[in-house]
């Protein structure tokens, strides 16, 4: 799996894309918190806390991410090299695996700038409005496992298309629906809608954030992982038989 990992962090940096999604990244947070005028304008909000950073990140990732997974596989049967990386001394999970992990250290990569946000509000922070560093930590927390969550999706559904536009927005569709759709959705369920909103990453990303590391939280973005690169060893499967 090693392997397959440093193979993909050097295609990433190997190329434009690499430094391209992190600057993308920093800069689209940049201007919507510090510069453009908005309800995410940290300074313009009074309170020295990250809450607008948590607010606009998984919509960025949103995108992002799915840019960045959709070549996993689909590049791999456009060019043909699909069946010699399938050949390979190595599972099929150690395979999807390194690839799955390159994605996730390239996002947390991009996110490792943004502490110097915290840095900043906290000696922005007034004595009778401290800077909460407990709900930060978890929100970051937070932030990593829903990172593994869109990036699961995004292996999966490079293997579905050898067509990388198809495979992005598939996984743009379904990073929406499993971030937002169920919480939408929760308002034609009455009462039973908490049930459904529990379905969806947000509901889970803003329970983290509050700064409590729940182990039904981390259970629930584990499963997701889980369930969508068990997905894709199958979809692989496939293609070696």
């Amino acid at each position: 799996m090693k392997s397959i990992l440093f193979r993909e962090i050097k295609s990433f940096f190997g190329a434009p894309v690499g430094y391209l999604v992190i600057a993308i990244f920093l800069l689209l947070n940049g201007l919507f918190l510090w510069i453009f005028e908005g309800e995410f304008n940290i300074l313009n909000s009074g309170f020295a806390d990250m809450t607008p950073f948590f607010t606009l990140a998984p919509w960025i990732l949103l995108f992002l991410i799915p840019a960045v997974t959709m070549r996993s596989f689909s590049d791999e049967k456009k060019q043909g090299t699909i069946e010699l990386l399938l050949t390979k001394p190595l599972s099929l999970w150690q395979i999807v695996g390194g690839k799955f992990l390159g994605a996730v250290v390239l996002i947390a990569l991009a996110i490792v700038p943004t502490l110097l946000y915290v840095f900043v509000l906290n000696d922005l922070g007034m004595k009778d409005n401290p800077f909460d560093f407990g709900s930060t930590v978890g929100a970051y927390f937070g932030l990593l496992f829903l990172i593994s969550g869109y990036a699961s999706i995004g292996i999966f559904t490079s293997t579905l298309s050898e067509n990388q536009i198809v495979a992005f927005i598939l996984s743009v569709f379904l990073c929406f629906i499993f971030y937002y759709g169920f919480e939408g959705l929760a308002v034609f369920f009455g009462s039973a809608g908490d049930y459904v909103s529990r379905i969806g990453m947000d509901y889970h990303f803003k329970s983290m954030g509050k700064g409590v590391l729940d182990t039904r939280d981390i259970l629930y973005f584990t499963s997701v992982a889980f369930f969508f690169l068990s997905l894709t060893v199958y979809q692989l499967k496939g293609l070696k038989s």
